[in-house]
């Protein structure tokens, strides 16, 4: 009896870490599982903004170049010739308004613009002229106005309200993206002076060569679209005589609307 000793059970306290490693591994698995499934929502959108969108606004725009290439089949677009009045069967544009607090890309906006015949100016945001751009193989619509739903993300060339038409004394201004929704203006830095600029309205047609490219300027820069475009942030870019101009504005750098590019052209007579 006295050999016998009472021995205590000793108990191993190790479950609870076992536990604890396990229930921070299926949370660190349930948190990886978010992220993918986050990440690929994200490409989803990406894939659907870039490439998606950029489908069915090149589509549209196509349809609407060839429907107005078709009303105008009776049409057959004469060249301007020196002495023209610059008129244009669609009209002239709205009253010279007030200039915009910023160029199209974060939004709408109007310009002063220069003289032109008298009589109906373009419907708003509806198509009316075809921008051709032989260099980048480009043809697309023209519509009056440069909201972004109703003109711009259909994959349009947007004309700032306010601006001289096609052909007229003053500035022809357009806007357009430079990504997604058609971009259509997304291969405008590789124009070169000399390059031409074909404008085609109902019955006419009009060419404008390419002059000065300015690669990069504020959003708020409005001289740059003033009937005689001049930048106000860079005086040197520009011109200083009135004249029959066209202007071409986008975002820059690309994927960004930090910037404008702005193309010049003035009328080939």
């Amino acid at each position: 009896m006295r050999d016998r000793v009472d021995r205590v059970p000793v108990v191993v306290q190790g479950g609870g870490r076992r536990m604890g490693r396990a229930g921070l591994a299926r949370l660190l698995w349930v948190g990886a599982e978010a992220i993918t499934t986050v990440g690929v929502l994200v490409a989803l959108l990406v894939v659907h903004q870039v490439w998606w969108t950029n489908r069915q606004a090149v589509a549209a725009a196509r349809e609407q170049v060839q429907a107005l290439e078709g009303e105008w089949g009776d049409y057959p677009p004469v060249p301007f010739a020196p002495g023209d009045d610059g008129a244009s069967p669609s009209g002239s544009p709205a009253p010279p308004s007030s200039p915009p607090s910023s160029l199209a890309g974060s939004g709408g906006g109007t310009a002063a613009g220069g003289s032109a015949p008298s009589g109906p100016a373009p419907a708003r945001d509806r198509a009316y002229a075809v921008l051709r751009i032989p260099r980048l193989g480009l043809s697309v619509p023209v519509a009056q106005g440069v909201d972004k739903r109703a003109v711009l993300d259909k994959g349009y060339v947007g004309q700032y309200p306010g601006t001289a038409q096609p052909g007229a004394q003053g500035n022809f201004a357009l806007a357009g993206h430079r990504n997604t929704h058609g971009e259509p203006f997304r291969y405008i830095n590789r124009l070169r002076v000399g390059d031409e600029l074909i404008v085609d309205v109902r019955g006419r047609r009009y060419t404008y060569v390419v002059g000065q490219v300015l690669g990069e300027t504020s959003e708020r820069d409005t001289g740059v679209i003033a009937p005689v475009p001049r930048s106000i942030v860079k005086p040197g870019y520009g011109y200083g005589e009135p004249g029959a101009y066209i202007t071409l504005t986008t975002c820059t750098p690309e994927y960004t609307s930090k910037y404008r590019l702005v193309v010049w052209g003035t009328l080939k007579g």
